[in-house]
């Protein structure tokens, strides 16, 4: 299908690739976990609370969250992404939860391709999350990022990290110095806060205290456990680089590692309300997640049964709020605790 606007460009046709493989491959790490698998909860069997107590609410960047629960950047840039864009908002609408764009780089290079990043229309009280990557944040004008933000009304921009994905591509980028500059600029000029977010291979310690130095307000741990965009990329690409696809920090990990510095969300894996809860017991802020929700029938059903499970854990844990949770009780086994035992320090 050729978008309404006549033949595809190179970065409509990537775009394209890449959810059309999301929905049809499997695109999630084979080996590695999230470390989500090794965490239980200590069962409260007399939680003193009655489930309608349970207070679920947050708010993000002064905006009320029935739950802290976001559907997470994943498309936009091509014809079919704004009816997929509409479908999440809506959805996220509904549910009181936020949503992040996909890379809005195509919309700054080709503007008539912003209407595939416009959901205001259906969404209209969520936060809501811009994106570009930190190899177009070196080379553009904070303005010109700034005004794409307020053509979408954005809340906020992600700039994503993923050296990995890009140098394993033939066309990927491989210039990432001065990324660091770049993101202490945009902080400093852009009309929104700035959140930085890894896309499957984690955010370790080092990143997340260098990143906080230079005005970030949110880190968006993006870990390594869920879906593998070095996989997409091998599967776009078969002469890539190869061995990289179980690449990263595991998500559990890389939250530990950021939840000190910066309010967290928790990515890379997160694939129920149950593990949105043991997020936020690891001192994750929220928890988000785009894959089941991309592959999803009804993407209202799939939020409103992770609220379900979110909201029986804190019943379960005699967590009535968020802050409780947090505080809660976990046991931590295998795999995870033994990486926990060298990499936290």
């Amino acid at each position: 299908m050729v978008g309404r606007r006549g033949r595809r460009s190179l970065i409509e046709k990537r775009k394209y690739a890449h959810i059309k493989l999301v929905r049809t491959k499997n695109v999630e790490f084979d080996v590695k976990r999230t470390g989500f698998e090794d965490i239980d909860f200590i069962h409260n069997a007399l939680p003193e609370l009655n489930l309608e107590d349970v207070d679920m609410h947050t708010e993000m960047f002064g905006k009320r969250m029935e739950a802290p629960i976001i559907i997470e950047a994943i498309t936009g840039g091509f014809d079919r992404a704004k009816d997929i864009n509409k479908r999440l908002a809506k959805a996220a609408q509904e549910h009181g939860i936020a949503m992040g764009l996909g890379s809005m780089r195509a919309m700054i290079e080709k503007p008539d391709l912003g209407y595939t990043f416009k959901v205001r229309d259906v969404a209209p009280d969520i936060p809501l999350i811009g994106n570009i990557g930190i190899a177009q944040a070196i080379t553009m004008e904070s303005e010109r990022v700034d005004d794409a933000l307020k053509e979408v009304d954005a809340d906020a921009l992600a700039i994503h990290l993923n050296p990995a994905q890009e140098v394993i591509q033939p066309e990927g980028d491989r210039e990432f110095r001065g990324g660091e500059e770049a993101i202490e600029r945009l902080a400093k000029e852009l009309s929104v806060p700035v959140i930085v977010k890894e896309v499957g291979s984690g955010l370790s310690d080092d990143v997340a205290k260098r990143v906080k130095r230079l005005g970030v307000k949110m880190l968006d741990t993006g870990g390594a456990g869920g879906t593998s965009w070095t996989k997409i990329e091998y599967y776009r690409n078969r002469a890539s680089v190869p061995g990289f696809e179980e690449w990263g920090i595991p998500t559990v990990l890389s939250v530990l590692m950021c939840s000190r510095y910066l309010p967290t969300i928790a990515s890379g894996g997160v694939r129920s309300g149950i593990d949105v809860a043991k997020a936020i017991a690891l001192g994750a802020r929220y928890a988000g997640a785009a894959l089941p929700f991309v592959r999803a029938k009804d993407p209202g059903k799939l939020v409103e049964i992770w609220k379900s499970q979110l909201r029986t854990v804190m019943l379960l844990t005699g967590s009535a709020t968020l802050k409780q949770l947090d505080k809660s009780k976990i046991m931590v086994y295998g795999r995870t605790a033994e990486l926990l035992r060298y990499a936290i320090m």
